[in-house]
């Protein structure tokens, strides 16, 4: 699991980042929007820890631009405003959860754990960008007006996590890690002769819905139509 940590306390953030990565997460912790945005541009994440009282500028702007794209990642949001008002304005923005300053740590933990695992619970097994369709359970990509082409499992693995991460780069490392596992001996060729696959799959069914190379980085999934 990783997560992105949005916290200007550099104290508290520290914290936090020996806290997470002694229970297994992976942590990117940033003290500002912007290097937040610049994060999620560049990489894909299971969840976002998100101090709602930054002082250059509120959590809540971020937590409103990331609702109204396409970004859907979990996020819980940190405050040491504990009314029921700003609890409810969280998440009626988009917040999945909403933990007040001090906190004990295990209770954070265990909310972090419950947001992410009710992520990969609500996953559907047809999803749709543009007019690509990844239909999991028969292992097909699919154009939205007809065609399908079958896909092997290391082709639906990666696909699908591109399908996860809609216009955001997912790094070449991020999707060894993923589909090949932290001990494997995969390198970035094995990405990208996969990419190469799925790349004249797409483009043999039609759909203008593209793979794109951010170079030296790693791949997103855009909808160019």
């Amino acid at each position: 699991m990783r997560l992105l940590l949005v916290e200007d306390d550099v104290q508290l953030s520290q914290s936090l980042v020996e806290l997470l990565g002694r229970n297994r997460f992976g942590v990117d912790a940033v003290y500002t929007n912007s290097d937040a945005s610049k994060y999620l541009k560049k990489g894909s994440y299971d969840g976002i820890v998100l101090d709602m009282d930054l002082h250059v500028k509120d959590g809540m702007s971020l937590l409103k631009s990331l609702r109204s794209g396409t970004i859907s990642t979990p996020v819980i949001v940190l405050s040491c405003k504990d009314g029921s008002g700003d609890i409810v304005r969280c998440l009626d923005a988009g917040a999945d959860d909403y933990v007040v300053k001090p906190f004990d740590q295990d209770v954070l933990l265990a909310r972090i754990r419950a947001v992410t695992r009710r992520k990969g619970d609500i996953k559907k097994n047809v999803v749709t960008l543009g007019d690509l369709v990844l239909d999991k359970d028969n292992c097909e990509l699919q154009k939205v007006k007809g065609g399908a082409m079958k896909l092997s499992l290391k082709e639906l693995q990666i696909i699908e996590f591109l399908f996860d991460y809609p216009h955001q780069v997912i790094k070449k490392e991020s999707i060894i890690e993923k589909i090949w596992g932290t001990d494997s001996n995969a390198v970035y060729n094995n990405v990208e002769v996969y990419i190469s696959f799925l790349r004249k799959k797409i483009e043999d069914l039609g759909a203008k819905t593209r793979i794109r190379t951010a170079r030296g980085i790693g791949y997103s999934l855009e909808d160019t139509i």
